[in-house]
């Protein structure tokens, strides 16, 4: 008797991380350990502030461990790319289902302005692109889970 939707679904929703390099990988594992808890929230920043160099190296610049408070200034450290920027952004809406540095300008124009660097269209240009979907798997696993449709369809027929 074949499984039904819901079930071969969460099944399906243990899946293998797609890492960007090694030094990725080793970071996530590393640092998720450091984390005071090991949810989803926590996954998906790890796994965005291990995606370049930049971030790797300035990790207790932009998280803080022991609080498990994000740091919003980092976005204004010299250290900081337009790559780098936008994985941090990423980072810290996934944490915190929000625009966390907005709160950083008192000017309502400046507030706006960096509103708007939180978008799709301007986080996602970038060649970390793929990495950032991956993150929102991580972030958001019970609506992101693979399903082979086209199998199921068969072994239900």
């Amino acid at each position: 008797m074949a499984k039904n939707t819901a079930t071969r679904a969460k099944e399906n929703q243990e899946r293998k991380i797609t890492f960007k390099n090694k030094e990725h990988e080793k970071f996530y594992y590393t640092y998720l350990s450091k984390c005071r808890y090991q949810d989803s929230y926590h996954k998906a920043l790890v796994y965005c502030l291990g995606l370049s160099e930049d971030t790797r190296r300035n990790i207790n610049q932009i998280y803080d461990f022991e609080t498990g408070y994000i740091k919003t200034e980092c976005l204004q450290e010299g250290w900081q790319t337009s790559g780098s920027e936008k994985i941090v952004r990423i980072a810290f809406n996934l944490y915190t289902d929000g625009t966390p540095t907005t709160d950083e300008y008192d000017d309502t124009e400046e507030q706006v302005v960096e509103t708007r660097l939180y978008s799709v269209s301007d986080i996602f240009c970038t060649g970390d692109a793929r990495y950032f979907w991956e993150a929102i798997k991580i972030r958001y696993p019970d609506y992101c889970y693979y399903v082979d449709w086209e199998a199921m369809f068969y072994a239900e027929n």
